[in-house]
């Protein structure tokens, strides 16, 4: 019960922080002028919206970094190497998008870094990753006991992270596209990785895991509050990036690779939809959405903002609760 005690101080410390520092923060970025510029391939629904500060990504993530700092503090969490790895990830990718938000705001226009840019970066950032995590005697092992599947990748396992990193924060990018999806979806499946990583025994520092997730759950709450319909602030890929890469990362240290693609439904759903429709237009020429990524889809046809991001929560949910059921006993 210890853990459950010391997850719940988490998220609840996380929030709090969150909410207050969000009431500093959102009036500074207005003052800095760091603000969304909406794509012209989105202005039939969304041109209310040009103007609205970005990089709002550092509610949660700063937030979530002291709350760790003061339970290490009063000795409520360890430093192990999982915890290292997640940390590291947690900020590598939101540098990483901040950058990319900057150029976008210095530019006037949503180009941002190029891919081989990102991709040299993420490369990088997987290096550092698989060689912390073999100094910390992990095993470069796909390991998804269900299917009894536990084969050993050598060094391919560090091209495995990659892939995750890459694919993962891809995801929650795409996703990121109305009032409060991406944050929501993201504090769902934070929470279901919680819950997943407090049986994750095997794990090294699966407490620190667990205790991770929930704080990150309580600051994206607090950060909801400001950005759920009609949002104050988006969270950039600032915040996209680093949210779906630590899913990434949480993931693979906790053995629970098939479950990210159930937590992350949805994610995938709108990834596959925005790759289906590339194809189509490019090879066939014609839509098979009436516009990608799927929430992009619904808007088309007359759905309420609100009501798309409702939908999407309740199924990513329900994706959530299947996972943690799969985790646990199957």
């Amino acid at each position: 019960m210890l853990i459950l005690a010391k997850s719940i101080l988490g998220l609840m410390i996380g929030f709090f922080i969150s909410v207050i520092f969000g009431l500093v923060i959102i009036p500074w970025l207005r003052k800095i002028n760091f603000r969304q510029s909406i794509s012209s391939y989105v202005a039939f629904r969304h041109k209310r919206k040009d103007g609205t500060p970005t990089i709002g990504g550092i509610i949660f993530i700063i937030p979530t970094l002291i709350t760790m700092l003061i339970l290490y503090l009063r000795g409520s969490l360890e430093m192990t190497h999982n915890l290292i790895i997640i940390i590291f990830v947690f900020i590598a990718y939101a540098l990483l998008g901040f950058v990319d938000d900057f150029k976008k705001i210095r530019e006037k226009k949503n180009d941002g870094l190029s891919v081989t840019q990102k991709l040299i970066v993420q490369v990088l950032i997987s290096l550092v990753f698989f060689y912390i995590y073999m100094r910390g005697g992990g095993e470069p092992t796909l390991w998804i006991s269900s299917l009894g599947i536990n084969v050993d990748l050598g060094w391919l396992y560090g091209i495995f992270i990659l892939f995750l990193l890459v694919g993962s924060s891809n995801a929650v990018n795409i996703t990121d596209g109305l009032d409060g999806l991406a944050g929501g979806l993201s504090a769902i499946a934070f929470l279901s990785f919680g819950i997943l990583s407090w049986g994750t025994s095997w794990a090294e520092g699966y407490q620190e895991i667990a205790i991770f997730c929930f704080i990150l759950t309580g600051s994206l709450l607090g950060f909801l509050v400001y950005n759920t319909n009609p949002a104050k602030v988006f969270m950039g890929d600032t915040g996209s990036l680093s949210l779906g890469a630590t899913l990434a990362a949480v993931s693979i240290l906790t053995r629970h690779e098939l479950s990210l693609a159930l937590i992350g439904g949805v994610f995938v759903v709108e990834t596959l939809s925005s790759l289906i429709q590339i194809i189509s237009v490019k090879y066939f020429h014609k839509k098979i959405f009436l516009f990608a990524p799927l929430h992009h889809h619904f808007e088309k046809l007359g759905w309420d903002e609100r009501d798309i991001v409702k939908l999407f929560w309740i199924v990513g949910f329900m994706l959530g609760m299947l996972a943690i059921y799969y985790g646990v006993w199957l």
